[in-house]
């Protein structure tokens, strides 16, 4: 069994920052890619941003320049730093993660459980 453990949500006012954490533990021998997903009330689940296990990177148009995702393979780990929130990114976050599992070798896609982040006016 491979679990995804975020941290860092909350209440943020418009332009204020947040950092996200997302760790991946249990039955892993290797993480490929890492991502961050959010899903506002009544919508669907988007994507924010993937990194690569080499660090290559991937942002919405929505976030970059203000979003920075970042991975530590050594413990993976993934974070997003998120500046200058804005009201409209309001919205639960969730971490995606593609594990190999040493229970059989083969790669599968978690997801963490979802961290609120609200972000007021």
């Amino acid at each position: 069994q491979v679990q995804l453990v975020e941290s860092g949500g909350g209440l943020v006012q418009a332009g204020g920052s947040l950092r996200l954490s997302c760790a991946a533990s249990g039955r892993v021998l290797r993480v490929n890619a890492m991502g961050w997903y959010r899903q506002a009330p009544g919508k669907q689940r988007d994507l924010v941003a993937t990194i690569s296990p080499g660090d290559n990177t991937n942002y919405a148009d929505a976030v970059k320049g203000r979003f920075t995702i970042t991975r530590d393979n050594a413990k993976n780990t993934v974070y997003l730093q998120m500046n200058s929130l804005q009201p409209e990114e309001t919205a639960v976050y969730y971490c995606n993660a593609d594990v190999l599992e040493f229970s059989d070798w083969k790669f599968r896609a978690y997801w963490g459980q979802g961290t609120q982040i609200t972000v007021s006016s």
